[in-house]
């Protein structure tokens, strides 16, 4: 039996350290139920990620307009309880006719369709890997590759990536940025908000004991 593509996108989540959600989930008293609902963890905890399988059109998935309406419900019944989540809906399948559009306005869209899975129900080779991936980067940590030696320069992969920078780019920043990336989107926000600060603090004013002695006679 093939495992639907969706079940393939929540296991690479979940992979991303991402945790399922048991749906319904209940917010503002009100019961939500989705396909499926995931939360980050970490520098990502504040994402709530919601699951629509146009596939098996369960939950009425099919039809843009409930969609739209079960997500709109949900919006406001985050801002009621003052919630902080980030909401992300992934529509798996064929896309929606018809009332879907306004979707981007409430929350964050992606769609995945069109990847070829195995048996097991896994992405099918290493293309169909980075197809999926590619379908949900916005939620995976940025990676980068080990420091290997290129064989040009012998120079490891973050050289590089300094040599293709801008020149005059802080250095402190992008070590900043890059050492906060794997824990997610807030935690590069607050380490390149740290880094500006830093260099907006004003000089500390010379005290006595550091006035330099010039000699001169006190008036």
């Amino acid at each position: 039996m093939t495992v639907p593509l969706v079940q393939a996108v929540r296991d690479r989540l979940q992979l991303a350290g991402y945790v399922e959600l048991a749906t319904p989930f209940k917010m503002a008293g009100v019961d939500f139920a989705f396909t499926g609902a995931m939360r980050g963890r970490g520098g990502r905890a504040l994402d709530l990620i919601l699951f629509v399988d146009t596939n098996t059109g369960d939950f009425g998935d099919r039809d843009g307009a409930r969609v739209r309406q079960r997500v709109d419900a949900l919006s406001r019944a985050l801002d009621v309880t003052g919630s902080r989540y980030v909401v992300t809906v992934i529509l798996v399948g064929a896309v929606l006719a018809g009332g879907i559009d306004g979707l981007s306005e409430t929350c964050r869209v992606l769609h995945v369709e069109g990847i070829v899975l195995d048996a097991e129900g896994k992405p099918d080779g290493d293309l169909a890997s980075e197809q999926l991936d590619d379908r949900i980067r916005v939620l995976l940590p940025l990676t980068l590759p080990a420091a290997v030696p290129d064989a040009s320069d012998g120079k490891p992969a973050m050289d590089q990536l300094e040599r293709v920078l801008p020149k005059g780019t802080e250095k402190a920043l992008v070590d900043a940025v890059i050492a906060a990336s794997a824990n997610g989107e807030q935690a590069v926000t607050e380490a390149v908000a740290k880094v500006i600060n830093e260099a907006f603090k004003p000089e500390p004013k010379p005290t006595p004991e550091t006035t330099p002695d010039n000699g001169a006679d006190p008036l």
